[in-house]
């Protein structure tokens, strides 16, 4: 078995394929964007790349605003509809049945029905060839509360998250282990597996 070297691509895989809301409640516009990640944790910062010719681009240049909405299985669909459909020609969120909703801090709408929307305010904009990247600070979370458990912890993996990796759509599977789980010792383990049986045991 041997690698074979092709030419410089985007071949980072598996991304969230957000969905990228700006405009306002009145005139919500939403798009779907592979380009985004995290740049920073304190401050929060992020970022999403988007070609200048997209109708998003435009308006997110005018109220240097915008929400990442992290989509799951149940808006698989309206994913992938909102990137290949512009919001000039269309409301996509009257197309996808979404539900604008008012964010806490932006002008920008948020996605009702997504399990997570970080609303993002633009600190500045860089073209990178094909796309303009907008660094933006993440001013405020809003979280499904389906997905807390009893405690207020967010149980993430209940929401059927979607990746996106080479052109095609997944859902995220099995759980492996949290953070640090390569370096945790056995009897730890041992301690935390003893407690999740016993509450299997109480829940029966």
């Amino acid at each position: 078995m041997a690698k074979i070297t092709w030419r410089a691509g985007t071949l980072l895989a598996p991304i969230p394929p957000a969905l990228v809301s700006s405009g306002s409640i009145e005139k919500p516009n939403v798009m779907t964007a592979a380009w985004t990640g995290i740049v920073s944790s304190d401050p929060a910062m992020t970022y999403v790349s988007i070609r200048p010719s997209r109708y998003s681009h435009e308006i997110i240049s005018k109220t240097r605003e915008f929400v990442i909405n992290i989509p799951n299985l149940a808006l698989a669909k309206a994913t992938d509809y909102c990137g290949v459909k512009s919001g000039r020609d269309i409301n996509k969120f009257e197309v996808c049945h979404l539900t604008p909703l008012k964010c806490a801090k932006i002008g920008a709408p948020q996605i009702k029905e997504a399990p997570i929307s970080l609303e993002c305010i633009v600190k500045k904009v860089e073209n990178y060839g094909t796309h303009d990247m907008f660094l933006a600070e993440i001013v405020a979370t809003n979280i499904d509360d389906q997905y807390l458990d009893n405690k207020g912890a967010l149980i993430l993996e209940k929401a059927g998250l979607l990746a996106y990796a080479h052109g095609f759509y997944y859902t995220l599977g099995r759980q492996l282990g949290k953070f640090g789980f390569s370096v945790e010792k056995a009897k730890t383990i041992k301690k935390r597996e003893a407690l999740k049986h016993k509450t299997k045991i109480k829940k029966s």
